[in-house]
């Protein structure tokens, strides 16, 4: 089953402010969650415009690859 239909991504900014603007210390939060659990399975804390990059290409991944795939792919230390 496609990734996209058993977790989705939750990007926590912050601040207000978009990537580009944000201030130095600032930290952007990802999250993939499971959806039939609602359990945080990965995480990591990113300068904003890491977590924005991250989150662009983890969205594509959902909704290209397989669940198991997906997982494998981004469990590891990147």
């Amino acid at each position: 089953m496609k990734a996209v239909n058993e977790l989705r991504l939750h990007h926590r900014r912050g601040g207000r402010g978009p990537a580009f603007m944000a201030a130095p210390d600032r930290v952007d939060q990802l999250e993939i969650i499971e959806i039939a659990s609602g359990e945080i399975v990965l995480f990591w804390d990113l300068a904003p415009r890491d977590a924005a990059r991250r989150a662009r290409v983890m969205t594509e991944d959902l909704q290209t690859l397989e669940t198991i795939d997906f997982l494998a792919k981004w469990s590891g230390d990147l």
